[in-house]
């Protein structure tokens, strides 16, 4: 088996890109800037988690007993797989959603005023 695609630069760590493609079977030959994939930003970890993820169909029971580790573990995992390959992580919104709470909080309790609290909300991101 082929060694695997390198993705990052040993010496710096940047993204590498592809600039030649060959075919080994009729000899033909790509040369320019290709990207090597979204799935290329994971780590060597992240893409055993992500093969462990597909063999057992995202059952995270399945996921902690073959990798012998926590539900919060697997969740975390997950949300860190997601947020290297570009997507929005679904625990984001959670944060925002906390901390509008705990706005509202100090504001029924007396610790900030009405127009402090408006403003506080109004600067945080829709949730």
């Amino acid at each position: 088996m082929p060694n695997p695609v390198v993705a990052k630069c040993p010496i710096c760590a940047a993204q590498l890109k592809v600039v030649r493609l060959d075919c080994d079977s009729c000899g033909t030959r790509l040369e320019g800037s290709f990207s090597l994939g979204r799935f290329h930003a994971l780590s060597p970890d992240q893409l055993e988690f992500l093969e462990t993820f597909i063999r057992a169909r995202g059952n995270f029971k399945d996921i902690e007993r073959e990798l012998g580790i926590s539900y919060p573990t697997v969740r975390s995992r997950l949300d860190a797989m997601i947020r290297a390959l570009g997507f929005p992580s679904q625990a984001e919104p959670d944060r925002e959603s906390e901390r509008r709470k705990e706005i509202l909080r100090e504001l029924a309790e007396g610790r900030i005023a009405a127009d402090d609290a408006a403003s506080l909300l109004e600067s945080e991101p829709s949730a």
